[in-house]
C-alpha cells in the first residue's frame, strides 16, 4: 500500500523538479535583446519608421474592401490576442485612429519590422512602457502586412 503512494509523489516531485528548470543564471532571448546598447537615434525618421517603406514606395488610395477583409482574418489570428479595434488597451493599445495618427508607410514598417522600431521611437517607447510588453514580430509578408493596415484603415472609416 505504502508503495502505491510512494511512487506517485516521487514521480510528481521529479517531474515538478524538471518542469522548473535549471537555468540558473541564463537570460532569455528577450531580455536579452533589450539589454544591449541604446540604439543610435540620431538618423531615425520617426514620421516614416524604420524599415524599407517611405511616402514613395507605399500610398494608399481608395479603401480595397476584399483588402479590408483578408486583413480582418489575418488580424483576428495574429493581433486581436492583444489588440482591440476599439481605443481600449487590452495588452496592446487599442487600433481606433491609428491610421490617422501615423502615416500608412510607418504602420507597414512596424507591422514588418517592430524591433528596431521598439528600440529608436521615443513614441513606442512610451507606449511599452505603458504595455509593458514588446510587440512580437508576427513574420508577417508584405502582402499580409497591407492587408492589415488597409483593415485598420476601414476600422477607422476610410472609404
Amino acid at each position: 500500500m505504502k508503495n502505491k503512494i510512494i511512487i506517485p509523489v516521487c514521480l510528481l516531485a521529479a517531474l515538478f523538479i524538471g518542469a522548473c528548470g535549471g537555468g540558473g543564471n541564463q537570460q532569455s532571448s528577450e531580455t536579452e535583446k533589450t539589454s544591449t546598447a541604446p540604439a543610435d537615434n540620431s538618423t531615425y525618421d520617426p514620421t516614416r519608421g524604420e524599415g524599407k517603406f517611405d511616402a514613395n514606395n507605399f500610398t494608399v488610395g481608395a479603401l480595397d474592401a476584399a483588402l479590408a477583409e483578408k486583413g480582418s482574418t489575418i488580424a483576428n489570428t495574429k493581433c486581436f490576442s492583444c489588440h482591440k479595434t476599439t481605443d481600449e488597451k487590452l495588452v496592446g493599445p487599442g487600433w481606433k485612429g491609428v491610421t490617422e495618427r501615423r502615416a500608412p508607410h510607418w504602420l507597414m514598417n512596424f507591422i514588418t519590422n517592430p524591433d528596431p522600431m521598439i528600440d529608436k521611437d521615443p513614441e513606442v517607447q512610451a507606449q511599452l512602457e505603458l504595455c509593458l510588453v514588446r510587440m512580437p514580430n508576427q513574420n508577417l509578408t508584405e502582402d499580409e502586412a497591407k492587408s492589415i493596415v488597409e483593415f485598420m484603415r476601414k476600422n477607422d472609416g476610410a472609404k
